[in-house]
């Protein structure tokens, strides 16, 4: 499920237009193709610069907000649009994406033709972004941690946006049939769908945890430099023996049914990958214990480093790309050795562009030599 692909191509984004997003200037770019280094004080817009960039990869925010909240404020409509180059021929796509308050609509074109599923627009950039707000990956719910793997799942591995897609509508349904009171029997008839779709989910979701926790594990290892940390996959359906898709179902199918009359009383389903966790544990003298809980904010910034550096190489394996890497001042909050690391480690890893966002020169440390430096003042970039 999982295979590795030793042919890998860059994706560049080499031009950005950007209208009435957030507080940057209505403006058309032409990114180098090594990358750049955005230089800035706070409040200038840094940060929306790489949210712009990576709404094209995910059509959402990376900081979870509504789109309506991304449009400037004497707007009605932002749109961005990116233009990437990959291969030796230079091939060109050019992903647009727009949004209106007014009717809240959403419209995505792929080189100037919209898709027939807006799944089809995802993944252009094969971009990962890291921020200091990915703290919350470790010390938040699990709902971050689901939030995460749906991401890097939905954007590489085929069939599972749907799978996600359809379970969501169901358990909808079916939350809405427990909170109203209806019979088991009208609850049950929703049985089936969730089942199909919940355990094509968890078995995804194993199945990566699985394949990456080892990378994970040298990852955090090598930007510590000394701790250690482990990722386990943390279902609400036991699945000790279950192997096989149609395990998954059988499993699920017998936790939906010891779960009925918990849920007849809470009016709620308890029990699905709506509930999952990923369980990030140290490795050290104080082995097994949770990161979320007994990690200090050193140890909680390297699990989610190591997070994003799992994401990167997921690219680089399931689309043959070596990924564009977005860094929001990633340093600011790490010690000397844990910048000095985690440094080497991007150098050194297989990776494409590198867009990166700082408060001064000084501060740009990734390919430092290489990167034009561009400014920006109240929204507006100058290069």
């Amino acid at each position: 499920m999982f295979s590795d692909s030793p042919e890998r191509q860059a994706v560049r984004l080499s031009a950005l237009a950007l209208r009435h997003f957030r507080n940057l200037r209505s403006q058309e770019l032409e990114l180098p193709a090594e990358g750049v280094a955005l230089i800035g004080d706070n409040a200038q817009g840094k940060s929306n610069f790489l949210e712009a960039i990576y709404y094209l990869e995910t059509l959402r925010s990376f900081r979870g907000v509504r789109d309506e909240q991304m449009v400037a404020f004497d707007a009605d409509v932002f749109r961005v649009v990116g233009t990437t180059e990959s291969g030796d021929e230079r091939r060109r796509v050019e992903v647009a994406a727009a949004f209106q308050k007014k009717g809240k609509r959403k419209k995505v074109s792929i080189d100037g033709t919209e898709p027939e599923r807006m799944a089809d627009a995802l993944g252009h950039l094969s971009a990962v972004i890291f921020s200091p707000a990915d703290v919350e990956l470790v010390s938040g719910g699990p709902s971050e941690r689901r939030r995460f793997l749906d991401i890097v799942l939905s954007l590489n591995e085929p069939g599972y946006l749907g799978a996600l897609q359809d379970y969501r509508k169901i358990l909808l349904r079916r939350n809405a049939a427990l909170k109203g009171g209806e019979a088991p029997s009208v609850v049950s008839a929703w049985n089936h769908g969730l089942i199909r779709s919940g355990a094509e989910i968890m078995q995804t979701r194993r199945a990566w945890v699985e394949h990456r926790h080892a990378a994970f594990a040298d990852y955090y290892h090598r930007v510590s430099g000394r701790d250690g940390a482990r990722m386990t996959y943390r279902p609400s359906v036991p699945l000790v023996d279950a192997s096989s898709v149609q395990d998954v179902r059988e499993a699920f199918a017998e936790a939906l049914g010891r779960s009925a009359e918990q849920e007849r009383r809470m009016g709620v389903t308890v029990v699905g990958p709506h509930r999952d966790d990923v369980r990030l544990r140290l490795e050290d003298e104080r082995e097994g214990l949770d990161l979320r809980d007994y990690g200090s904010g050193g140890q909680r910034r390297t699990a989610a480093l190591a997070l994003r550096l799992v994401e990167a190489a997921t690219i680089r394996d399931r689309r043959t790309h070596r990924p564009l890497i977005l860094l929001d001042d990633v340093f600011a909050e790490l010690d000397g050795g844990r910048s000095e690391r985690i440094l080497e480690l991007i150098e050194t890893e297989e990776t494409g562009q590198v867009v990166l966002t700082a408060p001064k020169e000084a501060d740009v440390r990734v390919r430092r030599d290489a990167l034009p430096r561009w400014r920006i003042r109240g929204g507006e970039i100058s290069t």
